[in-house]
Order: C-alpha cells, then sequence, then structure tokens
C-alpha cells in the first residue's frame, strides 16, 4: 500500500517529535465548570446545539473532548506550545472521542462533529508554524471496554472508531493514531475502522499503531508483544508500530529493543515521565526533561526509533529537551528498520517479494497472548485435532450438549499435550454453526493461549471467526473445487483481517492424486495468493493423501505421490509451508494398526519437508519406540514395496 504523504517523506527523513501529555496541560489552563458544560451557540454544529439543549446545563467534569466547543482557543494554545517546544507531530484532542467513552458523558451522539473540530484546531496550531512543516494526527485511545472480555462488541468498535476517524481525516489530519491500547482483538477492530473511514472518505492516510506495555512485561490482557508485531505487520496500513504509556523509558527498553530486532516498520515511542509517585493523593510524575531527552538519545541512537515524544507527566519542557537533543537526526543504524526499508519503497509493506518476506523476524501466528513460530526447534507445527466437530466424537458430544466449559477444557488440554495450533470447527449437522463458532470461539480467545486454525468451508463462518480472535489466526481451507469464487473471498478475509491460510490440492476435477497434479494444483494457488498479497510463508498446502485401508489398486501409491509432492513443492517454493491431516492415510483400519502407520507415514513426510500436520500428537510414536519389523512392514505399505507378493515393487 502506498502512500502520497509528505509525513512520511519527514519520516523516511529524519527523527520527529510528538508532543506530550495534554490532561496536565488543561488542568494547568485555569478551567472552570462552565468550561465543561456545553451551551447552546449559533456558531456551534446543529448537532452540538441539539446536544446542549439535551444536556441543560449538566456539568461534563472530566470531558476533555467538549473543550473543542467550548475553549478551542485553550485547546490550540496547548497544539501550539508543543509546537513551539520542538513537536512536529500534535495529536488532536480526541483520546476518549468514541460512543462508548462519550456516552459516559450522556454524549455518545457528537463522536464525528468533535473529530472535526478537533483536527481543524490543531491544523490551525500546525499551520501557525512556518519554520518546517508541522503534521496533525488524528488520534483515537482505547475507550473503556475490552472486546476479549465480551464488554462490547466487533460491530459497536468498528462504527465508532470508523466515525471518529471520518471526521478526523475531513477535519485535516495527516496521519492516524491508535494509542494507549490493550486488547490485540481491539487493535484488530479499530485497525479495521480506520481502513473503513479511509475507504468512505475516499483518501488513505498512514496509521500509527501504538500498544501499553504494564510492569508485568504484557499487556494488560497478557499478550506478549511478540503477539502483537506478528498480527500488525499484518496490515500494510500500518506504518509504525511503537508503545506509550503505563511506564517510563527504563520499563520500555527491554520493550524498544524487541521492536529494533523484530519489527520491519519504524518504532514510535511515547513513555510516561517515569513511573507516577503517589505525593498528597495525586499522582507526580518526576522524570525530568533532561532524563525524558536522554533515554530517548539512546533509543535513536542504539535501536533506531523513529518516532519520539511523551505521555503522561511530560510538558513543552520534556518535548524541548528531546526536541533539541534527537529532533532532526537520522534514524540509528541498528534498527530492523534499517535493515528492510530499501525492500519497501514509499514506505510500501505488502510483503510481495520472497525478498521482504525473509525480511521479516517474526514468521508464524499468534492469538491474544503469544506468537507461535511455524518452524519449530525441535518438533513440526503440531496442529491439534480433537476441537473439530468431524474429527472428535467427544467434541461432536459436547457441542451437540452446549457444553462449552467441557469444550474449553478439551481445548486446555490438548495445549497440554504439545499442539502448537488448534483445528477448530464446529460444522454439525442440524447446528448454527455461525452461532456456535461465535460462542466457542469468544471463550477460545479468552481461554486458550495457543493460536487457532478456523476450520470451516463457509466464508461466513471464516469472517464471523476472524471477528472473534485476537493475533493472526490460519484459515483451513480453500480449493478449486467449486472454481475461483469461494477462493478469492477467504483470501480477501485472510488479507483484510491478518490470516495465514491452508489450502488443498483439490480443483474442479476432483483432489490431485499424480504429484504433477498435486504440484499443478499447488502453483495455481500460490498464483491466487500471491495475487492477493499474502506471502509464502503464510501459505500451508496441503498435497492430501488417501487411504491406504481400502484395498483399492488405485490408490497403493497415494503415500508415495503425497511424500513426493512435498518434496517437489518445497523445491518450487521454499517458503511456503506444508501440511498434513495425517489420520486420512489409515483411514478405515483398526486403532492399534492406524498408530503405527500415521506414525511411519508422519516420519517419511517431516523427511521430505512436511513443515506441519493436523495430528493427534499423544498417539504418534517415533521409530525407536516401535519394533523394527513392524516398523518395516508399515514402510513398505506407505512407499507400497511388494518383496513378498510377487508383483513388481
Amino acid at each position: 500500500m502506498k502512500f502520497d504523504s509528505a509525513f512520511l517523506d519527514a519520516l523516511n527523513e529524519r527523527v520527529l517529535i510528538f508532543d506530550g501529555a495534554t490532561g496536565t496541560q488543561f488542568q494547568n489552563a485555569g478551567l472552570s465548570q462552565a468550561d465543561f458544560t456545553l451551551t447552546p451557540s449559533a456558531s456551534l454544529p446543529p448537532k452540538i446545539n441539539a446536544a446542549a439543549e439535551r444536556l441543560n446545563g449538566e456539568y461534563l467534569e472530566g470531558c476533555n473532548e467538549i473543550l473543542v466547543f467550548t475553549r478551542p482557543d485553550v485547546v490550540e494554545n496547548v497544539h501550539a506550545a508543543y509546537f513551539t517546544a520542538g513537536s512536529d507531530l500534535a495529536e488532536t484532542n480526541t483520546f476518549g472521542n468514541t460512543s462508548i467513552v462519550m456516552a459516559e458523558y450522556n454524549v455518545a451522539e457528537i463522536v464525528y462533529e468533535t473529530s472535526i473540530a478537533a483536527a481543524q484546531i490543531a491544523r490551525r496550531a500546525a499551520d501557525r508554524f512556518t519554520d518546517r512543516q508541522r503534521f496533525v494526527c488524528g488520534a483515537l485511545g482505547p475507550g473503556t471496554k475490552l472486546i476479549s472480555l465480551g464488554q462490547t462488541t466487533w460491530d459497536e468498535l468498528e462504527t465508532t472508531y470508523c466515525e471518529g476517524f471520518r471526521g478526523l481525516i475531513e477535519g485535516g489530519a495527516d496521519f492516524l493514531l491508535l494509542e494507549t491500547l490493550q486488547d490485540l482483538l481491539m487493535v484488530k477492530a479499530t485497525i479495521h475502522s480506520a481502513r473503513r473511514a479511509m475507504q468512505e472518505t475516499g483518501k488513505m492516510l498512514p496509521l500509527i499503531v501504538q500498544v501499553t506495555m504494564e510492569q508485568t512485561g504484557t499487556m494488560l490482557l497478557g499478550s506478549d508483544l511478540a503477539a502483537a508485531v506478528n498480527m500488525l505487520e499484518c496490515f500494510p496500513e500500518v506504518v509504525a508500530i511503537g508503545m506509550n504509556c503505563a511506564t517510563g523509558p527504563v520499563e520500555m527498553t527491554p520493550h524498544v529493543r524487541f521492536l529494533s530486532q523484530n519489527s520491519t516498520r519504524p518504532i514510535s515511542i511515547q513513555p510516561n515521565a517515569g513511573l507516577p509517585m503517589m505525593e498528597g493523593g495525586k499522582a507526580v510524575y518526576k522524570l525530568s526533561p533532561d532524563e525524558l531527552a536522554n533515554h530517548h538519545a539512546r533509543f535513536v541512537e542504539e535501536y533506531g526509533v523513529a518516532i519520539c515524544g511523551g505521555c503522561c507527566g511530560t510538558t513543552p519542557a520534556h518535548i524541548k529537551a528531546v526536541a533539541d537533543r534527537v529532533g532532526g537526526m537520522r534514524h540509528g543504524a541498528n534498527a530492523h528498520w534499517q535493515k528492510v526499508r530499501t525492500l519497501f519503497p514509499g514506505f510500501d509493506f505488502d510483503m510481495k517479494t520472497e525478498e521482504q518476506a525473509k525480511a521479516l523476524q517474526l514468521v508464524g501466528c499468534s492469538s491474544l497472548y503469544m506468537f507461535q513460530p511455524y518452524k519449530q526447534d525441535n518438533s513440526f507445527l503440531i496442529v491439534g485435532e480433537k476441537t473439530n466437530a468431524n474429527g472428535s466424537k467427544a467434541f461432536r458430544e459436547m457441542l451437540a450438549a452446549e457444553n462449552w466449559d467441557g469444550l474449553t477444557e478439551l481445548a486446555r488440554e490438548l495445549e497440554a499435550e504439545g499442539s502448537h495450533v488448534l483445528d477448530v470447527c464446529t460444522a454439525y449437522v442440524g447446528r448454527d454453526e455461525v452461532r456456535d463458532m461465535d460462542e466457542l470461539l469468544g471463550r477460545y480467545n479468552r481461554h486458550t493461549t495457543v493460536p487457532l486454525m478456523i476450520d470451516s468451508t463457509e466464508w461466513q463462518v471464516v469472517e464471523r471467526s476472524l471477528q472473534k480472535l485476537a493475533g493472526k489466526p490460519i484459515i483451513n481451507s480453500i480449493n478449486f473445487e467449486d472454481g475461483e469464487e469461494r477462493t478469492e473471498r477467504v483470501l480477501k478475509l485472510c488479507r483484510d483481517y491478518g490470516a495465514a491460510v491452508v489450502a488443498l490440492t483439490i480443483d474442479e476435477a476432483g483432489m490431485a492424486k499424480t504429484v504433477e497434479k498435486k504440484l499443478e494444483v499447488a502453483k495455481r494457488i500460490l498464483d491466487r495468493t500471491r495475487a492477493h498479497g499474502l506471502p509464502d510463508h503464510d501459505v500451508f498446502i496441503d498435497c492430501l493423501t488417501f487411504t491406504l485401508g481400502s484395498g483399492d489398486e488405485e490408490f497403493r501409491k497415494a503415500g508415495i505421490a503425497t511424500i513426493e509432492a512435498i518434496e517437489a513443492l518445497r523445491a518450487y517454493a521454499p517458503l511456503v509451508n506444508t501440511t498434513l491431516g495425517i489420520s486420512n492415510i489409515s483411514f478405515g483400519l483398526k486403532a492399534a494398526t492406524r498408530q503405527i502407520i500415521n506414525s511411519v507415514f508422519l516420519h517419511y513426510s517431516l523427511e521430505a519437508g512436511l513443515s506441519s500436520a493436523i495430528v493427534h500428537f499423544s498417539k504418534i510414536k517415533p521409530e525407536s519406540k516401535i519394533e523394527p519389523d513392524i516398523w518395516k512392514l508399515a514402510t513398505d505399505l506407505v512407499y507400497d514395496k511388494r518383496e513378498f507378493s510377487g508383483a513388481a515393487s
């Protein structure tokens, strides 16, 4: 995604300086109760006057957002003070401007008008300075409800953040910011909102996302920073990733280092002025301007931070010290961004080339809580199969009984057994798949640590599922059995929501049986995934296999064809992942025999380059745990060796 943006041009050239805290500046401005009271006026928009008449003089204590109507002069002067101090970027006075927060003040309906007014005020302040171009940041904060905890919904978030961003864009913002975010599912929903607002206004703006890392070392809900970066880098709209609030620069340092080593995006950092100290019942921030500037100098010089600023407790004096120290500097040479910026001309983060994909450090998927690399050091990517209505009787029975707690415990058992990802399918005759997936994934998002694989043939189920899961899930699956329409829909969803995809080697003629046909369909799949901008490493191709238990002569070489197709695919597209439903090879045989054949087939598939498998891992045995003669018999079956049959091998 390319932007025609003077802000990005400046960011590409030098370190940019954000502003600092605004709430404390308002507190120091001597504001009165009247300043937090909406009063009808001919100069106000009709919807604001209607709200003022309805409120009838009600005191909206703490609602800083309405100052854009009652005291625009004060708001503009705060922006100007930070610009005078040396900031390049000013955040609009819209931190809480969503219907969720504004409803607490009984003014949920004025989000759009507030955004426009706030952006126009910041624009006026920016345009007062002619020494260099100053930029308006259309900023929205986290609100007061967490979607992962069920306190709000995707639709509510998308609607109100879109409304807020639309007003900011139309009011003259140069770029957008989501800040102080604490819930990765909310991050995903609000990125969608920003994209929708851009589409509705016809104006594409860069987007910065800043999460908040607590003193625990994770986000509020327990998300690690790797999970956040893995998810955020799916979205080309996001041109910088960073942190703000919760802690000071000392506590942020390990996270800044992590971003420097792992993110392909520029880094944006806005710490508090240290950790708060309670004095006289009030929080006091004691980090001096020079101390903050020293930390930012280290961030720029050692970690390549590109945007520096302040959050709680910082003042124009803090920003002046930071601007004097690092403003206008070139980005530090140690930033990972520096290693890859030449691969993304014009801040194009669409990941369309193999070289770009190799620049990624965090190749894998993620949940609300953790990042899971596709490449496991001492194993393969194990996809647990018991959370699937098609493959688990226990799962089906609990689903039929709507035993949600039991289904959640089943998922946790699979985690404990060593599954890296869980394959989840609620397709069951007579039930509402969308409703079941909605209910189940809401629980799995909160209560399972590992990432999930959404297993459905219905694109509507896939989309609803993607709105329930934080992080970066995997979609299972696409194929060409009914042509390309559904495949195109699902691939667009993967791109829009940030997901990897499993693709089956099936076309209009059915399941591919030969090595040549499997590779032909795989190449066709890759043509489509690449056209949608999905990097090869986010594609899992299932070369499929047929059961060896049917006795059908046609399928005697099914195992060989699959293994050789994996080898051929790895040679053709080395970054592509491969996967298999291992148990298909032994379908129809007795349980003890299935365990042996599955183990042997998995062994040789891994040798051929298989990178993941949907498997009940606790029932897989290594070669050392199977009698040699039994291993040989199973190997002969997989490779169709007929040395005792009199038939040609």
